[in-house]
């Protein structure tokens, strides 16, 4: 099983891009993680915002490996423990299936995106800034990788 987050948005500030390759190089051999980075939509005066919601969407929907098993990060979405994630990580591996995890713009995700997730995943209450769940993403998947392993990283 190998798990791609699709992202709205390009180029990392450079601490956050060597923490989510720590996280990557971390994860290679329980769960393979690929980033695809979505150009955004244009945004700013005189342009429709939904519109770029869309494109947003249709380019994140094609992003999309084959057959996968689609996690929709959303603030709607369920909120899920550490222990929680990890007993999902279980049951996506036992599904055989890969996952790909989308982070939408700065105006979430078109509707199109939310009705081809399988699930939605929320962080929380907070807002974050994009480009930092990424790296939350990351940090959480290797989490529940060694919770399953019965690794000590976890101390919950």
């Amino acid at each position: 099983m190998r798990a791609r987050l699709i992202a709205v948005g390009e180029r990392m500030p450079g601490w956050v891009a060597e923490g989510f390759a720590e996280y990557v190089k971390r994860l290679s051999r329980d769960l393979p993680l690929e980033l695809v980075e979505i150009k955004p939509g244009t945004r700013g005066k005189g342009r429709d915002d939904a519109r770029a919601m869309a494109d947003e969407g249709a380019a994140l929907l094609a992003a999309l490996p084959r057959d996968a098993h689609v996690v929709a990060l959303d603030g709607r979405g369920t909120a899920w423990s550490s222990e929680q994630l990890a007993d999902q990580l279980s049951k996506w591996r036992m599904a055989g299936r890969d996952l790909a995890f989308l982070i939408g713009g700065p105006d979430g995700h078109a509707r199109d995106v939310l009705q081809r997730a399988d699930q939605r995943w929320s962080l929380g209450p907070l807002t974050l800034p994009h480009m930092l769940v990424r790296l939350v993403v990351a940090e959480q998947l290797y989490r529940a990788a060694t919770i399953l392993n019965g690794h000590p990283y976890h101390r919950g």
